[in-house]
């Protein structure tokens, strides 16, 4: 085992492109640093000292790997970065790091890029999360397991004591996340995270947050890149005294969602959706004469329908190859009858209310309708379809073993 150095004065690290920043310690590049674990923090001067001493006692005690702890100073007012710096003198392996504006993905970005650790991790500065949660959370990527790790309050196994107001607000973000974003992991915003120093550039470089969206953000970009997320199921108690204002920060999620949204398959999804919306039309004015109303809408769905999914399973989702084929297609047909029904009841209910309705009404009419079918075939075809295996907290991880010592 190598035991990182002692603090032995001042590092100055320039980050121009994140604003004006400095770290007090020793340099980030000192040898035998498996894990640094950073700690953002904003006018967090009646907790910082307690907790960063705690979880100070716990690596001492409990981890055989080298580690370190850096303190973000998010620009706080108060006495913060005086308590930051003291902490830094009193312990060693404890580093602060300045940042002269707001933005919990902004220190976050700060202390990875400068960090030469082998693995990067954050937890929040009230230590909601059980710390023996941390030597799961690390051990498959010091392993090489997986690239990221997040702790969830929402898998298999955690133990989670706050409001139902926060409790409700978790569930119903991460099922957006689920929806909209085919997201595969369970628990976005938990403020326990980790990667692996190999690929946190090319993550970084994907996320253009710097507040409270960047968790999610660096997660989707992690499961885009086709990166295993593994999770650990945590002890967690919320925090009282949070600074997070709970309205802002879902309304700047919801906002991130639909950046992230634009952006991904969804895009494609609903190109794809125009096309064959305006090819149902074209095919139902074509066939209505000589078939009916009903008849040519049955047509011209199925037509449309198979195009549809064969053009979805390679460029939404980016499925190749015969695997699954007929699964996929059949799948496809039960979106479709679904589909269907949507069209064909828009279509009764206006001749429920207009017996002889003009061509171009039923035809806008169905245009609408299949509008709607095409959001539900989305959330179908992304989430039954063509989903993914879940690979969740019970996912195989390595043994901890040698990472924990005895008590």
């Amino acid at each position: 085992m190598r035991t990182p150095p002692m603090n032995l004065g001042v590092v100055v690290a320039s980050a121009p492109a994140l604003g004006p920043s400095h770290r007090d310690g020793p340099c980030a590049a000192d040898v035998g640093v498996d894990v640094e674990i950073v700690i953002p923090v904003y006018n967090e001067e009646r907790v910082l000292a307690a907790s960063v001493r705690r979880l100070h006692e716990f690596l001492s005690e409990q981890t055989r790997f080298g580690w370190q702890i850096t303190i973000a100073d998010n620009a706080s007012r108060d006495c913060t970065p005086t308590v930051a710096r003291r902490l830094a003198a009193d312990l060693d392996r404890v580093h602060v790091l300045r940042l002269e504006e707001k933005g919990r993905g902004r220190a976050l970005r700060a202390a990875w890029s400068a960090s030469r650790a082998r693995v990067v991790a954050y937890m929040d500065v009230d230590l909601s999360t059980d710390l023996r949660a941390l030597l799961p959370l690390v051990a498959p990527l010091l392993s090489g397991h997986s690239e990221v790790a997040i702790g969830s309050r929402l898998a298999r196994g955690s133990r989670v004591r706050r409001g139902s107001k926060r409790e409700l607000i978790s569930r119903s973000y991460n099922a957006i996340l689920r929806t909209t974003l085919r997201a595969r992991f369970s628990d976005a915003q938990c403020g326990f995270k980790a990667v692996r120093a190999d690929v946190l550039a090319s993550l970084l470089e994907a996320v253009r947050d710097d507040g409270w969206f960047f968790d999610t953000e660096l997660l989707i970009a992690a499961q885009r890149r086709g990166m295993r997320i593994h999770e650990v199921p945590v002890d967690w108690v919320d925090d009282q005294d949070s600074r997070v204002h709970i309205v802002s920060t879902a309304l700047g999620d919801l906002r991130g969602v639909a950046r992230l949204l634009a952006a991904g398959p969804f895009v494609r999804f609903m190109s794809i959706g125009v096309v064959s919306t305006l090819a149902y039309a074209l095919l139902f004015v074509a066939l209505a004469g000589p078939l009916g109303s009903f008849v040519a809408s049955m047509l011209a769905l199925t037509l449309t329908a198979v195009a549809n999914t064969a053009a979805n399973r390679r460029l939404t989702f980016g499925v190749r190859g015969r695997a699954g084929l007929a699964r996929h297609h059949s799948a496809g047909l039960a979106v479709f009858a679904l589909a269907l029904a949507l069209t064909d009841g828009a279509l009764a209910m206006l001749h429920g209310l207009d017996a002889d309705p003009t061509r171009l009404l039923e035809a806008g009419v169905l245009v609408l309708a299949s509008t709607c079918a095409t959001v539900t075939r989305y959330v179908a075809l992304s989430n039954w379809v063509f989903a993914e295996p879940h690979e969740g907290a019970d996912s195989a991880a390595p043994s901890i073993s040698r990472l924990q010592r005895t008590p």
